[in-house]
């Protein structure tokens, strides 16, 4: 008797690679691998978010992280939702540059809670690692400054994780409309469920204790902000999550 095997959903990502990054004219990105960073849209992040400052932006080519960096806050990969919602459906993302969330008050303070990460970025940031630049990678900086103080108190780097997530969002539009047959990669993903065997569950500690340490749920975009619900504001209750749906982004650290 054959074995029965329930597929409960499929997730199907789509990778771009990005050849080079570069200064221009608006935020944009193609599918042939040509991405363009500008700060043209700086004053409208900032607009109506009273604990940020100032943002700046920077690209670090590969190989450059010889070079200060601000606490890291956060690297965040491109990814938007093309059809479904997380978990399944389809997903386009970008290979070959991250952003990098970085964060300090205007007195000069690091925005951190336990422990800051300031310094060289070669000495700060792991290369390689699974959720990090590799070597050839880009990285787009994001690097915001807050109100006196607003680095350890919960609203401040809210606020910079919900500027930088509008700021990805104009790349998130345009990848939306990507041809899928002009993709680099294609991974398919299934959730199986074979009655009668074991079951697994898998355990993960995720940080809510308030300020920087803060964890984001059901975003409307893979690694999102916007639409998620903090982890704090949930009591700090367990949440059952997909293995696609963990595979899609909808887990945000806020840290």
């Amino acid at each position: 008797m054959a074995e029965e095997v329930r597929d409960l959903r499929k997730l199907v990502i789509k990778a771009y690679h990005m050849q080079d990054v570069e200064w221009g004219a608006h935020n944009d990105i193609t599918a042939d691998g040509h991405m363009t960073v500008s700060k043209e849209t700086l004053k409208k992040l900032t607009a109506g978010e009273e604990y940020i400052e100032d943002i700046d932006l920077r690209i670090i080519r590969p190989g450059r992280h010889d070079r200060w960096t601000n606490t890291i806050m956060d690297i965040i990969p491109i990814s938007a939702k093309v059809l479904g919602k997380l978990g399944e459906g389809i997903t386009h993302t970008v290979t070959g540059v991250y952003v990098m969330l970085t964060g300090i008050d205007v007195n000069g303070k690091q925005c951190h809670e336990f422990g800051s990460s300031e310094g060289i970025l070669k000495d700060r940031l792991y290369l390689n690692r699974a959720g990090t630049p590799g070597d050839d990678d880009y990285i787009v900086s994001f690097d915001v400054t807050l109100a006196a103080g607003m680095g350890q108190e919960r609203p401040g780097p809210t606020a910079a994780h919900r500027a930088c997530d509008r700021f990805i969002q104009d790349y998130r539009m345009k990848l939306k409309k990507f041809r899928g047959d002009r993709c680099t990669e294609r991974h398919e993903y299934h959730d199986i469920v074979r009655p009668g065997k074991k079951r697994v569950l898998i355990v993960k500690q995720v940080a809510g204790q308030g300020a920087m340490y803060d964890t984001r749920f059901f975003s409307h975009e893979p690694s999102g902000v916007e639409g998620g619900r903090s982890i704090i504001d949930m009591g700090n209750m367990p949440v059952l999550v997909t293995p696609n749906e963990y595979r899609d982004g909808i887990i945000h650290s806020m840290q």
